[in-house]
């Protein structure tokens, strides 16, 4: 017997030893890559980095703490390609691939805003943890939309063709290179890579296995609408404007009127859908002052709750929720601005409607009418932009799992407009169906993709959480893909400097899987997520 045993572990070393030099002898030179054809395709570079040697490019969008950001990657193979589908198309991507240590997975990287830039801080962290990914600018650069006036098929690259082209050509040149295909292929970003995340789900279920959409701007068209909705609603009449000085005196209002859903008073808005909060309360009784509105900034901040509406009364897009205004990711940024029209919300709306729409460099918002407007947006760019598209039985047929997470704290895209799109992959499939693949979290007091008052570290990018399902969404993605285990609650980290983990945890906070949201058992440390259940909540 003994015999046997030594016998059988000399044949395992053998054995081992000839799929060990088989994988090396399969893995490519790097440089080699660049012979690779691949369609409507131009290599321009194939490079072997050296570990901690990478240093991004000049750009638009400089990374800070460069090069400190990327001295902990090992080391890699670098590959830059230019992408053209169509005459009008210049889709660069990257690609990057484990020089050692692959884990035989692929992770596509998304954008945000308008995109035109390469994320090579989420890269980074994907080599770091041992899978091929790939990023790209979805064909153009900048911050704005100048590049979409004259040209619609920009707009298409924009939309979904160059996430997806950026996929396949990624895959062909992973598999080049190892000599295999990724056995698992997954994407997660937020916002506008919300919105990627979503496109790809519904119009390419064969591209991913498993995807993380954070606060998806995927109704894009009616959320720009809103965008020149709030602009106007603030900046119209002068005097309705609402200054930054304003603002935490509205939230703490907000908080006040509140009451404590979860059973404790701590100062996050655990669902604002809950809130009964009327501006008018704050109405100025003798003297303006920063403690209170005058008649018409109260107006103006109950139309920007209501959310826009067209002439019959219909919602066009859901109002911003109450308990989202505070905070340096808050209003001040996103919706009032420093100064009347000067708001990112302002910037977006105006970029999209002057390029992409109405396509006229002069174009001005104040002569903006609602019902013309979002018919002109929907029949001008809905199909390229818009991922509504509630029918993901391909996806979930394919095996693919999705998960959605948005902030109740957002200040740049209303939460409860996930929730919709949630509620509409319900209807359209049964609610059987749709917890077969499909996972909804909504999180309290976090504001766009992160930051805010609330338990804002579980995973969802480049974060300190524990790579854990219970404490990591991502790695809880992953978990459901590969072993079929449906993620439950996820535990979320409120840190006392958010910045920098290392100065120890303020709180832990359950996240829910929706409908259910957490509740204090009445009893233990409120800071501690372990004396906190998941009930039924509302829909």
């Amino acid at each position: 017997m003994r015999k046997m045993l030594v016998y059988s572990f000399l044949s395992f070393l053998v054995i081992s030893g000839v799929f060990a030099k088989g994988a090396s002898e399969a893995q490519k030179p790097c440089e080699s890559l660049s012979q690779l054809t691949l369609p409507y395709t131009k290599i321009t570079l194939a490079e072997s980095v050296a570990a901690g040697a990478f240093t991004p490019p000049p750009g638009p969008n400089p990374v800070p703490g460069m090069p400190a950001n990327f001295k902990d990657v090992p080391a890699f193979c670098r590959v830059v390609a230019e992408v053209s589908p169509t005459a009008d198309s210049n889709i660069k991507i990257e690609v990057w691939l484990p020089a050692s240590g692959w884990n035989a997975k692929f992770q596509g990287q998304g954008n945000g805003g308008f995109a035109g830039v390469i994320d090579y801080r989420a890269l980074g962290a994907a080599i770091k943890r041992g899978y091929a990914t790939a990023g790209t600018d979805t064909g153009h650069t900048g911050f704005d939309a100048a590049w979409a006036l004259g040209h619609p098929q920009k707009v298409i690259d924009f939309g979904y063709r160059g996430l997806h082209e950026m996929t396949v050509k990624a895959k062909a040149l992973t598999e080049a290179f190892y000599g295999s295909h990724p056995r698992r292929s997954y994407f997660a970003s937020c916002s506008d890579g919300g919105r990627e995340a979503l496109m790809e789900a519904q119009r390419f279920p064969q591209d991913y296995n498993g995807i993380l959409a954070g606060a998806p701007a995927n109704f894009w068209t009616h959320l720009l609408v809103e965008a020149i909705w709030v602009t106007e609603a603030t900046t119209l009449d002068p005097a309705s404007y609402i200054p930054a000085t304003k603002i935490n005196a509205i939230a703490a209002a907000v908080v006040a009127a509140c009451p404590a859903q979860d059973g404790v008073r701590d100062g996050i808005v655990n669902d604002p859908r809950q809130c009964n909060f009327d501006p008018a309360t704050m109405l100025c009784k003798e003297t303006d002052s920063d403690r209170c509105l005058t008649a018409p900034q109260a107006a103006a901040l109950k139309k920007i709750y209501a959310g826009p509406h067209d002439s019959a009364g219909h919602q066009l897009f859901p109002g911003y929720v109450p308990g989202a205004e505070e905070g340096p990711g808050g209003w001040s940024l996103w919706i009032t601005g420093p100064a009347p029209g000067r708001s990112l919300m302002a910037f977006f709306g105006t970029q999209y409607f002057t390029n992409m729409v109405y396509e006229q460099s002069g174009w001005d918002y104040k002569t903006f009418n609602n019902d013309q407007a979002t018919k002109l947006a929907e029949s001008k760019t809905s199909h390229a932009l818009d991922s509504t598209d509630p029918n993901l039985k391909p996806f979930m047929e394919q095996g693919g799992k999705l998960i959605l997470y948005h902030g109740w704290g957002d200040a740049a895209i209303p939460a409860p407009n996930t929730i919709n799109y949630y509620n509409s992959v319900v209807a359209s499939l049964g609610q059987a169906s749709s917890d077969s693949f499909m996972r909804l979290y909504m999180v309290p007091g976090m504001q766009h993709c992160g930051g805010g008052p609330g338990a804002i570290s579980f995973g969802q990018g480049a974060d300190y959480s524990p790579f854990d399902p219970e404490h990591n969404i991502y790695t809880a993605l992953e978990q459901w893909v590969e072993k079929g285990a449906a993620p439950p609650r996820i535990t979320a980290t409120k840190y006392l400097n958010d910045a920098d983990p290392s100065k120890g945890v303020k709180m832990t906070r359950p996240l829910c899987p929706y409908p259910q949201v957490p509740k204090y058992k009445g009893s233990g440390d409120p800071n501690d997520a372990a004396n906190f259940v998941c009930m039924e909540g509302n829909k």
